[in-house]
Formats: C-alpha cells, sequence, structure tokens
C-alpha cells in the first residue's frame, strides 16, 4: 500500500516508535517492578534493620513476619539471612502483590503469605523462633494491636523472640517533631490509628510472657524492639 500523505506517513511512524518504546521498556531489568507493589519506605529502612536485628536472628531457623505489605522485607532479609524460613502472612487482598516478589526473587527459603488476621481466630498452629513486624502497629487500632500480641503468644516457640520496628512514643512524648507530625497525619484517614506507647504495648506483651531484651533507636526516628 503507497502511503498518499506526509501525514499518514507520521502517524505510522509515531506508532511504530510507540510500540518500539513499550518493547524496550519490556525488556529492561527494572521492568518487574512496575508490575509489583512498591515501598520505598522499605528501601530506605531495610539496610538498618538487617544490621540491627542480624545478631537476634543468627540463631534461629524459623520467622514468621506480620503483615508482609509488599513483600519487599521478606525477599531482602531472606536473601541476606540464608539459614532462615521466612514464612510471610497478611490479609488475603495483598498476597498478589508478596507473591510477586517472593517469585522474582527465586529464593527458596521464603514461603508465599498465610492468610493472617489477627481479629480473627488462628487457622493454623505452627510455632515460629522469631516473629517479625515492620510499620504496622501504628497503623491498627489499640484493640488490634492487643488482639496482635495475643496472636504473637500464640505463634511463638516457648522461648521465641518478638521483634517490632516503627517508631513509638515513651511516657507519652513523641521521640520527634516529625513523628508528632506524622501521628497527626495518621489520624487524619483514622483516629484510631497513631504511634503507639512503648510502655503500654511492653505492659501488654509482659503479661502474654515476654520480657524486653533490647530497644534499639534506628534512623529516621524509629525503633527496632526485641522482646
Amino acid at each position: 500500500m503507497r502511503l498518499k500523505t506526509r501525514a499518514a506517513q507520521h502517524f505510522l511512524l509515531s506508532r511504530f516508535y510507540l510500540c518500539s518504546t513499550i518493547l524496550s521498556i519490556r525488556n529492561h531489568r527494572w521492568y518487574p517492578l512496575l508490575l509489583k507493589p512498591f515501598s520505598q519506605a522499605c528501601i530506605n529502612n531495610r539496610d538498618a534493620i538487617l544490621t540491627a536485628a542480624k545478631p537476634f536472628f543468627e540463631n534461629a531457623n524459623t520467622v514468621l513476619e506480620i503483615g508482609s505489605g509488599t513483600g519487599q522485607h521478606a525477599v531482602y532479609l531472606a536473601e541476606h539471612l540464608p539459614h532462615l524460613y521466612w514464612q510471610t502472612s497478611d490479609l488475603a487482598e495483598n498476597h498478589e502483590g508478596i507473591n510477586e516478589w517472593i517469585s522474582d526473587s527465586e529464593r527458596d527459603n521464603i514461603f508465599k503469605p498465610i492468610t493472617l488476621d489477627v481479629n480473627a481466630p488462628l487457622n493454623h498452629n505452627k510455632r515460629y523462633d522469631i516473629i517479625f513486624t515492620a510499620n504496622t502497629l501504628h497503623i491498627m487500632d489499640m484493640p488490634t494491636v492487643e488482639n496482635c500480641i495475643e496472636k504473637v503468644a500464640q505463634l511463638s516457640q516457648s522461648d521465641g523472640i518478638f521483634i517490632a520496628y516503627g517508631p513509638f512514643k515513651y511516657e507519652g512524648q513523641f521521640t520527634s517533631e516529625s513523628n508528632e507530625h506524622f501521628d497527626q497525619w495518621l489520624k487524619t484517614s483514622d483516629t484510631s490509628r497513631g504511634i503507639r506507647d512503648f510502655e503500654v504495648v511492653n505492659a501488654r506483651l509482659n503479661q502474654q510472657g515476654f520480657s524486653l531484651v533490647k530497644d534499639i533507636k534506628m534512623p529516621a526516628n524509629n525503633q527496632l524492639i526485641v522482646w
């Protein structure tokens, strides 16, 4: 077919370049990241978490992560701690994104997520050496935090460890002005959310038989607390 007008030529050329661009993007090594859920916060804090938590992971074998979110922490930590068997978990609607990260990692020490709603009865009875959670307690209301702590006790080995990463208040005070602003922002979407008081969380864990092992100050006004 002969092209009779310059406009038609330009149209076909533009379609060609568009298709070439799409193919180029699809062949790029970063293309899978465009299709998966992504958290910049996970990228920012993963090395600090690994460094702080590694001594506690060294003698463990199994880990349950509560609220795996995008799955990025699980993939990164399991890659750098290959002796661990890392069980992801979250609400069912978040499983697809977690599975995408796990599949792309090609690791054999990360397990696909189980459905874990801390406000519902447990649907399995396995116990773990370590239970880990990151940036979850402040997006839960307080009754859910209490239920989460009960589930931690039910799912831990008798000598198990609980590690929680995120911001906390101490004696009712924020550790920084930015954390106070973050707490205000959380409450704009749900007034029951908010940065938790360390003393309250610690007391609830004490009631479940856990005792404080270490409270580590982390970058960006966060804590990594081990019980």
